[in-house]
């Protein structure tokens, strides 16, 4: 092996050294072949110029220093995934699947390793980063078997001496940017598609959470997917303008996959157009979590609980504004505050008892203090929670007394927060539930079918939930309307988004 895959000892200890004292503090025991630091490209782990810290939010600490890439280990890696692809391209369905097999066979037996690195480098609750893996896995799995099912047609002609047929075929390089609420599913779910596809990626995790990334690339090599096929180039937050422009302006990057806010993910449309790149985004959520008056009052309370604090309010598809009807209001927020007393504990999310781990970081705490700040200056009720407890933790928080002129009904919090508006009507409720520029996901809660298949359909929302909670799955498609994102993840629509459709004429038959 070359001097750049296997550091010399110094330079591994230098590099491991501070991840080895937050073992020591944490009691973290992560084997130290899941524990990588340097970049990934090419079937190589690389080291850039510089190095960035990754800390546990909980804490502030630093857990390891990752390697800062730039753009040249940005070029680098597209250039890998080019050479790749060529042959990858031409390695049968069968053989993307089974290696996609082995990698989910890794993830499983390292599940309770990839969980912590996740919970100390993301922040949520243990349970809630064992759930990710599974998921994780489970995406994988689902795709390692859509390998096989991508079918082409064969198109009735309307001239007897030729055929027409309908190949499929991948779209070639793809850039990935991955969001840091779900370090580890989020890529799987975009590179399970575009490898069982036939594609090559360039994975850009983010900035709070390249650990779980880094550790995906490790377990992938151990699979024995190709070199090249799978890259990640971590970097901190002040180089992630200059990756980002080498991954969606490349010309031979031949599509972007992007995660995360809305704002975000209009720049990176503005860069892929200069090369008219395909693009899949899955962007901002503001969901309406609608109660109605006929609805089961203690499974929408369980579902609001469930939807709200996984992963202390960080989910794009979490809700962010409960609408409740007047016949049940009061009983309904009396129930909900009984649970968030008996339920939720924070906590750093190492510890068994911890529900609510902390926020990313202390911005993501201060956007939501300013929230409730804002809401209680317009008339807003803090029945529960409203103060930060010290760096990137944030006491969940139940208002009553909300209006639509509040911040927080007209933006998304991302985080614990639960601010509930009284409303008449199901037509008072649609319009306040569908007045928002984006819209991923929507909730409702009601015992009548007719106004269950009335208000799902009004909805403005790529994914409903009807009395459920909780509702990704790699067999379901997950994707939104308006500012909410372009294309769809998952199900069996997912990896269409990776491939091309070539009509092939074949003429000059004799009839």
């Amino acid at each position: 092996m070359t001097a750049c895959c296997v550091p010399r000892t110094a330079s591994l200890l230098r590099l491991l050294l501070p991840a080895a004292a937050a073992q020591r503090r944490y009691s973290l025991n992560i084997s130290i072949q899941l524990l990588r630091t340097q970049g990934f490209v090419g079937g190589r782990w690389v080291s850039a110029a510089s190095v960035f810290p990754v800390l546990d939010p909980a804490t502030g600490q630093e857990i390891a220093q990752v390697s800062d890439c730039g753009t040249t280990e940005a070029k680098q890696a597209v250039d890998a995934a080019v050479q790749a692809f060529s042959s990858w391209k031409h390695s049968t369905a069968k053989e993307r699947s089974c290696l996609l097999r082995k990698w989910v066979d890794l993830l499983t037996l390292h599940k309770e390793d990839l969980a912590k690195l996740i919970t100390f480098e993301c922040g949520k609750p243990m349970r809630e980063s064992l759930a990710e893996i599974t998921y994780t896995a489970s995406l994988l799995d689902w795709f390692s078997e859509e390998a096989r099912r991508v079918y082409g047609d064969i198109v009735p002609s309307p001239s007897k001496d030729r055929k027409i047929l309908l190949l499929k075929q991948p779209v070639g390089v793809v850039s990935v940017i991955t969001p840091w609420n779900f370090p580890s599913a989020m890529i799987a779910r975009k590179v399970g598609a575009a490898l069982a596809a036939g594609c090559t990626v360039v994975v850009k995790p983010a900035e709070d959470t390249p650990l779980s990334a880094l550790a995906l690339a490790e377990l992938a090599q151990q699979a024995g997917i190709p070199a090249g096929v799978f890259n990640v180039v971590p970097c901190s937050r002040e180089t992630t303008p200059s990756v980002g422009s080498v991954l969606c302006t490349d010309p031979l990057v031949n599509k972007i996959s992007f995660t995360g806010s809305t704002a975000t993910g209009k720049l990176l449309l503005k860069l892929a157009a200069s090369t008219v790149k395909r693009v899949s985004m899955e962007l901002g959520g503001h969901a309406p979590f609608i109660v109605f008056n006929s609805a089961n009052v203690d499974m929408a309370v369980g579902g609001a609980m469930a939807s709200k604090f996984r992963n202390s309010g960080q989910t794009c598809v979490c809700s962010n504004r409960l609408l409740v009807q007047n016949g049940i209001y009061d009983v309904f927020m009396e129930k909900l505050l009984r649970a968030m007393d008996t339920e939720l504990r924070l906590g750093h999310g190492s510890k068994p008892e911890t529900t609510q781990g902390p926020l990313i970081n202390a911005r993501a705490a201060e956007k939501v203090a300013h929230q409730i700040s804002d809401a209680v200056s317009r008339g807003a009720k803090v029945l529960k929670g409203g103060k930060r407890v010290g760096g990137s933790f944030m006491e969940p928080t139940l208002l009553a007394d909300v209006t639509t002129d509040m911040l927080c009904t007209q933006q998304e919090t991302f985080g614990p927060l639960l601010p509930v508006i009284r409303f008449t009507t199901e037509e008072e409720a649609l319009a306040i539930a569908n007045a928002s520029s984006v819209g991923l996901a929507g909730y409702l809660y009601s015992q009548d079918v007719s106004q269950i298949w009335r208000v799902s359909e009004a909805l403005e929302v790529g994914i409903v939930g009807v009395n459920e909670g909780l509702l990704s799955t790699p067999e379901a498609t997950f994707g939104g309307v308006k500012e909410s994102g372009l294309g769809r993840e998952g199900s069996k629509y997912g990896i269409d988004e990776y491939l091309e459709v070539k009509y092939m004429c074949f003429g000059g038959l004799k009839p």
